[in-house]
C-alpha cells in the first residue's frame, strides 16, 4: 500500500471516529456524507455498503464495533443477510422503535428506508431500560457511540441519546434515512397495470421528493401515538385522572451535581412521609415521583389535579381532561414554579441550580398531560391487495401500545414488537401464506402487553427475532388462520375502488363499561360475588377468583373460600394467574386488601388480560347443573396437593416480580430496586458491616463475595483482606521452607 493510499486510509478513520462523536442528528448525517465520499462508497447499495465499509475503515475502534455487529449479523434467522434479499421495506418515523426495526430488517437483507420529518433529535425526556434493552443496545456497539451508556448501576437514556445512537449503526448497516420528509398516504397500484406495472407508494411532502417513485412491499407505521396508517382500530384502557409532569433542567455536569442521588421511583404507598412533608412545605401533592440524571436533569411525577388547582397551575376546574390541560386553562409561570419547586424538594435542595433546558420549541423543557387513558392497537397487522399487488402493513412503537410509563414499558416493547414485526417481514419474504402470517403475527402481540422483565426469557445472549427465543409461554397459533380470514378477505380490508375507503377491522372495544359487563357474565351465579364497578367489588378476592373459577374450574376450590379471608383469595388468583396464563400480579393480596380502594386504572389493565385471553370461549354452567364438574375438581385439587407436598416447597416466585437478593421474599415492581444484577426492597438496601440504607449512587459491590458496603466499610474490608492474604502467603512461605 502506498503512501497515498496509507493517507487516505488515516483520513478515513478519523472521519469515521468524527461520524462516531457527533453530537446530532445534522452532525451524523455531514460526517457520513463526507465518509462515503472520501471512500468512494455507494450508501444506497445496501447489498454490499457494510462489507465494503468494515473493510476500508480499520482503526482499532471500528475493528471492536465491527467484531460486535458482525456477532449480530451471524444469527441464523438473517441467513447472512439474504432472508429478505428482494424485500424492500418503508418505515414511517425515525424514533427509537422505528429505527431499531430498521436494524433488523437490514440485518436480514432488506432494502430499508426510514423516513423522518424532522432533522433534529431534541427529546430529553429520560427513558427507563429494562435489562435485556440494556443487553441489546450493548450488543450493537452502544458503548462505543456513547461512552456513559448504563455505566455501572444506570439504568436509563435520555430519548435523544438512543435515538442517535440508533441512527448511527442504521446508517453503517446500509438503511437510507430521509431526514425533513414527511409521509402523507398510501398510493395505490393504478388500475391500468398491462402498461404501466407499478405496485405500492407513498405520497410524501414535499411532493417532488425521489422516494415518490419508489415501490414497497412492506410499510411499517412508527410515527408514534398519531399513527398515519389507516386501517388500525385502537382500543382504549381509561383510568382515574391522572396527570403527569415532565421537567428537564440543565445538567451542567459540576461535581455538586453528580453528588446528588437518583431517585429511582418513589410512590406515595411507599413513603407517606416524604410527600406529606413535601405537601406541608409547599403545597404540593404528588402520587410519585422519578428523578434521572443525563444529559440534563430528569425528573416526571403525578400531580394531584387539587394541588394543581390550589396552586395556580390549573386555572379553572373542568370534567373534560382535555379541557382542563388545554393550554388556555393552564399558567405556564404557576407550572414552572410548580415543578422546579417538587424537583428542589425532592433532592434535598443539593442541586446548586435549576435552569431549566430549552426544547425544540425554544420554550422551557417542562410538559404537563394526561394519562388517564391509552391506547393500543386492535391489530398488530394487516395486508392490503390492489390489481394483484400485495403489501404488507404493519405497527411498532406507541403506534402499537403506548406505554405506561411509570413501569417503563415504551422501549422493551417497542424493542420487542420491532423483533416480532422482523420475524413476520422474514415469513412475508420467504413466501408463507398471508393468513397464517396474520394469524402468528396476533398470536404474538397478544403477548406484548403482558411483558414484563420478570416474565420474558431470562437468557439473553440467545435472544433473536424469533419470538420462541424470547417468550417463555409462546403460543404462536392461539389465533387460528380462519380467526384473521374475514379480515384479509373482507372487501373492507381490499381498497375496490378508486374513492379510498376507511378499512374497518373489528368492532371490539375494550371500555371500561364493556369489560365492567363482561366480568359480570362471567362471575354470573357465584355466592358472595356482586361486581358493580372495577374498583371495590373486587376488593374481596371472590371476584378474580370466580372468574378464573369459570374458565378452569380445576385451578380453584370456589365454594372452600371464605369472603372474609381477603388477602389469602387475592393472593391465590394473583399467583395462578401468573403460574397458568402467564399474568403478572398488579400488587400484593395484602396491599390489595389494605389500599381503600383498588385503582381503577390497574384493575382495568389486570381484567383486560383475563378479556383477551378468554374472551369467545363458550360460559361454563354454575350451580346445581356444575356439581358433577366441581367434584371433579375438588378430587384433582386434592390429587395436586398431595402430590406437590411429595415434590418440593410451591417456589417463592410465584405472584411476584423477583425474589429480594437480601430477604429471600417477593419484592414487586412498583417497590423494587436493581443492582448488580440483582433485585431488592428499598428498605433491604443496607451496607453488610453497619447495616446503614443504600443509594444506588453511592454503594459498593464485592462480586467475589456477592456483598454490598458502604464506601467506609468496604475500603476497610479491603485493607483487612489484603491484610489476611500477605499473613497466609508468609505462612505457607514458612510452611514450604
Amino acid at each position: 500500500m502506498g503512501e497515498k493510499d496509507n493517507d487516505k486510509y488515516n483520513q478515513a478513520n478519523q472521519i469515521f471516529e468524527s461520524f462516531v462523536q457527533a453530537s446530532t442528528c445534522k452532525g451524523s448525517i455531514q460526517a457520513f456524507n463526507i465518509l462515503t465520499r472520501h471512500l468512494e462508497l455507494d450508501p444506497l447499495d445496501n447489498r454490499n455498503f457494510y462489507a465494503k465499509l468494515k473493510s476500508k475503515v480499520t482503526s482499532w475502534k471500528a475493528k471492536a464495533l465491527w467484531n460486535k455487529l458482525d456477532k449480530r449479523a451471524s444469527h441464523k434467522e438473517y441467513k447472512r443477510g439474504k432472508s429478505c434479499t428482494n424485500t424492500k421495506c418503508l418505515i414511517i418515523g425515525g424514533g427509537p422503535c422505528g429505527l431499531r426495526t430498521a436494524i433488523e430488517l437490514a440485518f436480514l437483507g432488506a432494502k430499508v428506508v426510514v423516513v423522518e420529518k424532522r432533522d433534529t433529535f431534541s427529546r430529553n425526556n429520560v427513558l427507563h431500560l429494562w435489562p435485556f434493552t440494556i443487553h441489546d443496545l450493548r450488543s450493537l456497539g452502544a458503548k462505543k457511540f456513547y461512552g456513559k451508556f448504563c455505566a455501572g448501576s444506570i439504568d436509563h437514556i435520555s430519548i435523544r441519546q438512543l435515538q442517535l445512537i440508533l441512527f448511527k449503526v442504521a446508517l453503517l448497516l446500509g438503511v437510507e434515512i430521509y431526514v425533513n420528509l414527511e409521509f402523507v398516504k398510501v398510493l395505490e397500484p393504478p388500475e391500468d397495470q398491462e402498461n404501466q406495472k407499478i405496485g405500492w407508494r407513498a405520497e410524501f411532502l414535499p411532493m417532488d421528493h425521489p422516494l415518490s417513485e419508489f415501490e414497497f412491499d412492506v410499510i411499517i407505521g412508527a410515527d408514534g401515538r398519531r399513527n398515519s396508517l389507516e386501517g388500525f382500530k385502537r382500543k382504549e384502557f381509561r383510568g382515574k385522572l391522572a396527570i403527569a409532569i415532565t421537567a428537564n433542567f440543565i445538567n451542567k455536569n459540576t461535581t455538586a451535581e453528580a453528588k446528588v442521588e437518583e431517585i429511582s421511583g418513589v410512590a406515595f404507598i411507599f413513603n407517606q412521609k416524604f410527600f406529606q412533608d413535601l405537601k406541608e412545605e409547599t403545597g404540593i401533592d404528588l402520587e410519585n415521583i422519578v428523578y434521572y440524571k443525563d444529559s440534563t436533569h430528569y425528573f416526571v411525577m403525578t400531580a394531584k389535579k387539587q394541588s394543581l388547582l390550589e396552586k395556580g397551575v390549573i386555572i379553572n376546574d373542568f370534567i373534560d381532561t382535555e379541557i382542563l390541560l388545554c393550554v388556555e386553562n393552564v399558567d405556564q409561570d404557576n407550572l414552572l414554579s410548580y415543578a422546579r419547586e417538587a424537583a428542589d424538594f425532592a433532592t434535598d435542595y443539593q442541586l446548586p441550580a435549576l435552569d431549566f433546558a430549552i426544547n425544540h420549541y425554544g420554550q422551557p423543557d417542562v410538559a404537563m398531560f394526561d394519562f388517564t387513558s391509552m391506547y393500543a392497537s386492535e391489530n398488530a397487522a394487516l395486508i392490503r391487495e390492489r390489481h394483484r399487488h400485495q403489501l404488507l402493513v404493519a405497527l411498532v412503537g406507541d403506534s402499537l401500545v403506548e406505554p405506561f410509563w411509570p413501569m417503563g414499558t415504551g422501549c422493551a416493547r417497542g424493542f420487542l414488537a420491532a423483533f416480532d414485526t422482523a420475524w413476520m417481514v422474514k415469513s412475508w419474504a420467504q413466501g408463507k401464506s398471508p393468513l397464517d402470517i396474520l394469524a402468528e403475527r396476533e398470536s404474538i402481540y397478544r403477548l406484548l402487553p403482558q411483558t414484563t422483565p420478570e416474565n420474558i426469557t431470562k437468557n439473553f445472549d440467545q435472544y433473536t427475532i424469533d419470538p420462541a427465543t424470547r417468550y417463555p409461554n409462546l403460543n404462536s397459533s392461539c389465533v387460528r388462520p380462519h380467526q384473521v380470514s374475514q379480515d384479509i378477505n373482507n372487501k373492507t380490508l381490499y381498497i375496490q375502488s378508486d374513492a379510498r375507503k376507511k378499512i374497518i377491522l373489528s368492532e371490539y372495544d375494550i371500555k371500561p363499561n364493556k369489560l365492567l359487563t363482561w366480568c359480570q357474565k362471567q362471575t354470573e351465579g357465584y355466592k358472595n360475588v356482586n361486581i358493580t364497578d372495577l374498583t371495590s367489588s373486587w376488593k374481596s378476592g371472590l371476584a378474580l377468583c370466580a372468574v378464573i373459577h369459570r374458565f378452569k374450574p380445576d385451578l380453584v376450590d370456589f365454594d372452600s373460600l371464605n369472603e372474609e379471608d381477603a388477602v389469602e383469595n387475592n393472593q391465590l388468583a394473583f399467583d395462578i394467574a401468573e403460574r397458568e396464563f402467564g399474568i403478572p400480579p398488579v400488587t400484593t393480596g395484602k396491599e390489595m386488601v389494605s389500599a381503600g380502594e383498588p385503582d381503577k386504572l390497574s384493575m382495568v389493565m389486570y381484567l383486560s388480560k383475563f378479556y383477551e385471553l378468554f374472551r369467545g370461549t363458550p360460559l361454563r354452567a354454575v350451580g346445581k347443573l356444575a356439581s358433577l364438574l366441581l367434584l371433579s375438581a375438588k378430587i384433582k385439587l386434592f390429587l395436586l396437593h398431595i402430590q406437590g407436598s411429595l415434590k418440593r416447597e410451591f417456589p417463592q416466585t410465584i405472584g411476584g416480580s423477583e425474589i429480594c437478593y437480601f430477604c429471600k421474599k417477593r419484592v414487586y415492581v412498583m417497590e423494587r430496586l436493581s443492582a448488580e444484577g440483582h433485585f431488592f426492597h428499598r428498605e433491604c438496601f443496607k451496607c453488610v458491616i453497619c447495616a446503614t440504607t443504600l443509594r444506588l449512587a453511592t454503594y459498593t459491590f464485592d462480586a467475589e463475595e456477592g456483598n454490598f458496603y458502604c464506601k467506609l466499610h468496604f475500603a476497610q474490608c479491603k485493607t483487612k483482606n489484603i491484610h489476611r492474604k500477605k499473613r497466609a502467603e508468609i505462612k505457607v512461605y514458612i510452611y514450604f521452607h
